[in-house]
């Protein structure tokens, strides 16, 4: 694992595999950098390109601070793409998607950039419920980390049994039951965030949005208006697939990522 240090003195890690343009990965909740690997994904991507997988804030083999804040994870993101370089296309899944659409608000260095299903509520939807959030708190109160997890991939990401089951019998599921605390304080603060259109008015990079049929509805609502406030962007849905299509339908994924990295702009 390489680190980057960013904004506020934090470690952040990631790891570099592969050659040709770069890509930067950004995992969502309740993963580190190797949920990339569950499904071959990240060796199919260095087959192509320079693949930098990192680890957000508090998981894996990143550093984390005494006080959180939403926006030092959007710097993290930035810090990783700006100290690549080359221009980057950045791709986040979930919550790792909305610290990249953030991030592209705070670098220079970025070349396309992909987002499956930023976890954003719009016409009043919500996230996750309090109740939830509370038992969550409540099981990490009570030492019950591995239940925060399970209840985070039931409740909050919508997750099947069979995408569960394959992040549990992962070798990173005990590293991540270890950084439970992470989940709650994250999924806090992301059903706080507030989308502003305007923000993003100028943001010419070319975007593409990835989508499952089957995902929650919230996250599938979340879509247009992200695509209507970019003004370079593209929908792409993965018919017969929810939040995680790199699991469920990998090659259809992959396709999708690298024609579009190859597309002449």
């Amino acid at each position: 694992m390489e680190t980057v240090t960013s904004a506020d003195g934090t470690e952040i890690a990631f790891e570099r595999t592969g050659s040709g343009p770069p890509l930067v990965l950004v995992h969502g909740g309740v993963c580190d950098h190797r949920f990339w690997e569950l499904s071959d994904v990240r060796a199919t991507f260095a087959d192509h390109c320079t693949v930098y997988a990192m680890d957000c804030r508090g998981v894996g083999e990143s550093g984390d601070a005494d006080e959180y804040d939403l926006e030092r994870e959007f710097e993290d993101v930035a810090t990783v793409v700006e100290a690549i370089d080359e221009p980057v296309t950045l791709l986040g899944h979930s919550s790792g998607a909305l610290l990249s659409l953030e991030a592209a608000l705070r670098t220079n260095n970025l070349h396309k950039l992909v987002l499956y299903e930023p976890p954003i509520a719009f016409d009043d939807l919500e996230l996750y419920s309090e109740e939830v959030l509370a038992e969550m708190e409540r099981l990490l109160d009570d030492g019950e980390n591995e239940q925060v997890l399970v209840l985070f991939l039931e409740e909050i990401a919508q997750s099947t049994p069979e995408e569960i089951e394959a992040q549990r019998s992962a070798p990173d599921w005990q590293d991540l039951v270890d950084a439970a605390h992470v989940w709650p304080r994250s999924l806090s603060a992301i059903g706080e965030y507030e989308f502003d259109a305007a923000r993003f008015a100028d943001m010419t990079a070319q975007t593409l949005l990835l989508t499952g049929s089957e995902s929650p509805q919230v996250l599938k609502d979340a879509t247009a208006p992200i695509h209507d406030a970019l003004p370079n962007s593209r929908i792409v849905t993965f018919d017969g697939h929810a939040h995680e299509a790199m699991l469920t339908g990998p090659d259809r994924f992959i396709e999708e990522v690298l024609a579009f990295i190859r597309e002449e702009i």
